[in-house]
């Protein structure tokens, strides 16, 4: 059972994959193109094209993809993925050359010329690394952009690895493009929690009455891996993980969390008030961080950041970290709002945690405060831990839980992929899930200052971290410092198969 019904697209889309024989595209691109045509979001008569360097043949790059597609439906399912497969066809080809994109273009007009379209429908997506963009862009421009039609392109971050680079990137960009046929694509954007923030604050008055300074004390969001860089630490070395999840997903969801309600849920209202929510902000506090590294486990089971062979031995990259922010105006002045991400942490999991200010004085005064914690991955779920009085005669309090989880909820429910809920706002041009070319520059004028000052050479050495730990030791007194309360009272969220303890 799906929310809503299947819209249609326009019929005879052509869609085309760069990067199409790489990980991304076999393991996220392709998977949400089927996910979508098998839930009746993505039009029959659709053409699919993979481009790659690769000499591959069409059934070759069917066997890669075909072990990521998800089929909930069993059997029924396997017939979906034949007839998936007889949309997909594949151009070899050099990305800084015409010849690749000639061949692509002949396909692509034979199709449409056998189909009679006369507006073309034209998505590609940039399922490459940053450093072909450009090359891709310029050859699309040149060689297949539907002058008598829609031409969408959807690119994959990093947007950039500074500012300078970001504006440089967008430079280059901006003459080929216009900037509403550019889809940035954020997959936290397309997730399922981070789509219901803007429901939950405006849509509920009890909520949207409180969710200001006076009755917030600290908002965090979080985000965990129980991994570290396995092997893969030469490519994050270069990133770190302020690049790789804080200034890109994760301040899309701040940003969601604490703008001004839109005039409307129109594209452009949603992202200007994002804008305007960063361009509020003070700028990142250097003495109000932590960064850390991590090292063994305790049991020595577990290798150390620098233990990667790929990663250089004296690499000060940081794999932790947690900064406050301050924004500046009416609604959130002096509220500490505190980014944590990490690797090799105790746990996976991705969650804002909302705690509002308790009883100042009275018999109340030293309950727990309460808290909204959305959780948005793993078993997404939106819960309150509130206090209630113990069954009995005392008059003792317990934290316990107003609890929405999906999983129980919503069982015949289609909850889609970040990735099919993304590529289905571009076949129809919305842009309200998507980075615009001035948000992102905003972003990154507020990333920059920080990241230069960690990365020079007097720049702090990250604090050693053990594998599998919660982070860095003094992590409980900068969350304390940054007004964050623990609780002495125990609290244990419930264990059932759908949700796993805390």
């Amino acid at each position: 059972m799906s929310g809503d019904k299947p819209v249609v697209f326009d019929k005879n889309t052509v869609i085309t994959v760069f990067g199409a024989s790489g990980d991304l595209a076999k393991k996220k691109t392709f998977p949400a193109l089927f996910g979508l045509f098998r839930e009746g979001y993505l039009d029959p008569s659709t053409k699919i094209f993979g481009y790659a360097r690769s000499n591959l043949s069409v059934d070759e790059l069917k066997e890669r993809i075909t072990p990521h597609l998800k089929k909930p439906n069993g059997a029924a399912d396997d017939r979906k993925v034949d007839q998936f497969f007889k949309m997909l066809d594949y151009v070899a080809g050099a990305y800084d050359q015409d010849d690749g994109y000639s061949k692509l273009k002949q396909q692509i007009e034979e199709f449409e010329a056998e189909r009679g379209v006369k507006e073309s429908h034209r998505l590609f997506y940039f399922a490459l690394p940053p450093g072909v963009f450009l090359d891709v862009a310029k050859q699309i421009k040149k060689v297949v952009y539907a002058e008598d039609g829609v031409t969408r392109v959807i690119v994959e971050k990093p947007f950039g690895h500074d500012l300078e680079s970001a504006r440089a990137l967008q430079n280059n960009l901006a003459p080929l493009f216009k900037e509403e046929e550019i889809f940035r694509i954020d997959h936290y954007l397309g997730k399922e929690l981070v789509k219901n923030i803007l429901p939950l604050r405006f849509g509920n008055k009890l909520l949207y009455s409180s969710w200001n300074r006076q009755r917030i004390q600290n908002i965090q969001i979080s985000f965990k891996e129980a991994f570290g860089t396995e092997g893969r630490g030469g490519y994050f070395d270069n990133i770190g993980i302020i690049r790789d999840v804080m200034q890109n997903h994760m301040l899309q969801v701040l940003t969601l969390l604490t703008m001004e309600r839109p005039v409307s849920f129109e594209a452009e209202a949603v992202r200007d008030e994002k804008v305007k929510v960063l361009k509020s902000m003070a700028p990142i506090d250097h003495n109000n961080i932590l960064i850390g590294q991590y090292g063994k486990s305790e049991d020595g089971t577990k290798p150390s950041y620098l233990d990667d062979k790929t990663v250089d031995p004296n690499s000060k990259c940081i794999t932790f970290a947690a900064m406050a922010f301050n924004i500046q105006n009416e609604r959130w002045d002096g509220v500490p709002i505190v980014m944590r991400a990490g690797k090799a942490l105790n746990e996976s999991k991705v969650e804002i945690r909302i705690q509002y200010r308790g009883a100042e004085s009275g018999v109340f005064a030293d309950i727990p405060n309460n808290e909204l914690v959305i959780r948005i991955q793993p078993n997404e779920a939106v819960y309150m831990k509130s206090n209630a009085k113990v069954p009995g005669l005392s008059n003792e309090t317990q934290v316990t839980e107003l609890d929405l989880t999906y999983s129980t909820r919503y069982k015949d429910f289609w909850i889609p992929e970040a990735y099919e809920a993304l590529i289905r706002d571009t076949l129809l041009g919305d842009h309200s899930n998507f980075v615009r070319d001035d948000e992102l520059d905003v972003s990154w004028s507020l990333f920059t200052p920080l990241l230069n000052y960690l990365e020079s050479p007097e720049g702090p050495k990250p604090e050693i971290y053990p594998y599998g730990s919660r982070g860095p030791k003094g992590l409980v007194d900068y969350m304390k410092k940054n007004d964050y309360r623990y609780t002495e009272q125990s609290y244990t969220w419930p264990v059932t198969s759908a949700n796993p303890k805390k």
